[in-house]
């Protein structure tokens, strides 16, 4: 079988048989891959807790039919065990790193831009300088965005019309002006489409000074476009932890 070696960041791992596991990987430059890792749950195990969500490796897998197998994994940053030592990180990264395995709905198609923020996302989350909501909300926008699934926010999602403006419909795609303005769109404060624009951009001086309803408000749009785009909930949603 082809032997091939790649960088990636461990989304999943699922139990398989008594001693193996499933691992789910989001890679540099093959994508998203699904790799045994024989014997990783005993305690002998030469993987040990290399292969643990949110952690950073370096893989040598051979290729399979239907999953690969890993032959060998070294941690080039423990992320996941460095986030874990705080709740409102880890689920943070938790949502992160479903939603960078929703985002590739096709294994082995690559997507070095996702790839890219996620290891951004986490490094910032690990570093714990940043309010986890707001380093999620900005993944959550970035990723969405290099997905194809961009939020307007500074034009009408329906006609262009330059903005502010503070109706937010889902369906539309962002912010929409009073003219276009749907039935059912939801009003939003000034203030949090300021800040889901700064996230966007990276305009982190005018993020970090946003007041916490604000973050709340947009947190939750974000949330609320993601699972639309998703078509279904996220199981680590529930459990995010915010200020």
């Amino acid at each position: 079988m082809p032997v091939y070696r790649d960088e990636g960041v461990v989304l999943r791992t699922t139990p398989l048989a008594e001693a193996d596991r499933i691992v789910t990987v989001l890679t540099r430059r093959t994508g998203r891959v699904r790799a045994v890792a024989k014997g990783v749950r005993r305690t002998s195990s030469r993987f040990g807790a290399r292969l643990e969500p949110g952690t950073h490796v370096d893989l040598q897998l051979h290729e399979g039919r239907s999953l690969d197998t890993v032959t060998q994994a070294d941690i080039l940053r423990p992320y996941g065990a460095v986030i874990a030592a705080d709740y409102a990180r880890h689920t943070a990264s938790a949502v992160m790193l479903e939603t960078a395995e929703r985002l590739t709905s096709e294994e082995r198609q690559p997507a070095i831009r996702l790839f890219l923020l996620l290891i951004g996302g986490l490094r910032t989350l690990a570093q714990g300088e940043r309010a986890p909501g707001l380093v999620l909300d900005a993944f959550l926008l970035r990723a969405l965005a290099v997905s194809g699934y961009g939020m307007a926010l500074r034009e009408c999602a329906r006609c262009g019309q330059q903005g502010p403006h503070q109706a937010f419909s889902i369906a539309a795609g962002g912010v929409v002006c009073p003219q276009c303005r749907p039935h059912g769109a939801a009003s939003m404060s000034p203030a949090a489409v300021t800040l889901l624009s700064d996230l966007l951009t990276g305009d982190w001086a005018a993020a970090d000074v946003s007041e916490v309803r604000t973050r709340r408000e947009a947190g939750g749009c974000v949330a609320a476009y993601l699972q639309w785009h998703l078509e279904y909930g996220l199981r680590a949603l529930p459990h995010l932890e915010r200020a």
